[in-house]
């Protein structure tokens, strides 16, 4: 299985990337909210891949889908474990930057899940009920802010969510600060998924 991919992006298409790999050109299929975030042509480039095999009726090949980090591949993950929604499906419907569907979902916005392709007002709903409560961190992505100086993370719990939040562009200051906040707020915390949803939740309220 191929989970990452580095390499020269030789060609932009209108919904996936050439990536030149050692000679070897690489379809890599991307959803319009991660397209946004990825570098122009002839630049080097690093995706974190979901890889499947697409079966249809006289024939079955592989596919590759890229993502920036290993937060936005993990959402695509739950996302397609909602009936209905396929990885091909989900390619096409991930139209927003993940961090407004995200919130859209733990909101229980289906008027706004509804805009995205494909998506009705059914599926919307289905989506909801699915996810909402298990999409918090998701929220966080490609969020910047002022940093403030805080005390040394200390905990494995702590540490944990520290790495997620570096891996969505926070610098090491901030990210400390609001795992930090969140801890005093919420000190019955058991593990990092329920840490960023505390992040999460005093992120949205500002």
């Amino acid at each position: 299985m191929i989970c990452r991919i580095a390499g020269k992006i030789v060609q932009r298409k209108e919904s996936s990337l050439i990536i030149n790999v050692q000679g070897l050109g690489y379809e890599v299929f991307i959803p319009k909210g991660v397209f946004m975030s990825l570098p122009l042509q002839n630049a080097e480039c690093e995706l974190f891949t979901f890889h499947y095999l697409q079966t249809d009726p006289s024939k079955s090949f592989p596919i590759l889908i890229g993502f920036v980090n290993e937060i936005e591949k993990e959402f695509f993950e739950k996302f397609i474990t909602v009936s209905g929604i396929g990885p091909k499906a989900a390619v096409r419907c991930l139209s927003e930057p993940i961090a407004h569907i995200a919130r859209a979902i733990d909101a229980g916005d289906v008027l706004f899940l509804k805009s995205l392709p494909g998506i009705g007002t059914q599926r919307a709903r289905e989506i909801v009920a699915k996810l909402q409560g298990k999409v918090g961190k998701f929220s966080l992505i490609q969020v910047s802010g002022q940093a403030q100086i805080v005390p040394e993370i200390k905990t494995d719990l702590e540490q944990e969510a520290l790495t997620v939040l570096l891996q969505l562009q926070y610098k090491k200051p901030e990210a400390e600060l609001m795992v930090k906040k969140a801890m005093q707020r919420n000190n019955n915390i058991t593990n990092s998924e329920e840490l960023l949803n505390e992040v999460y939740r005093q992120k949205s309220k500002q």
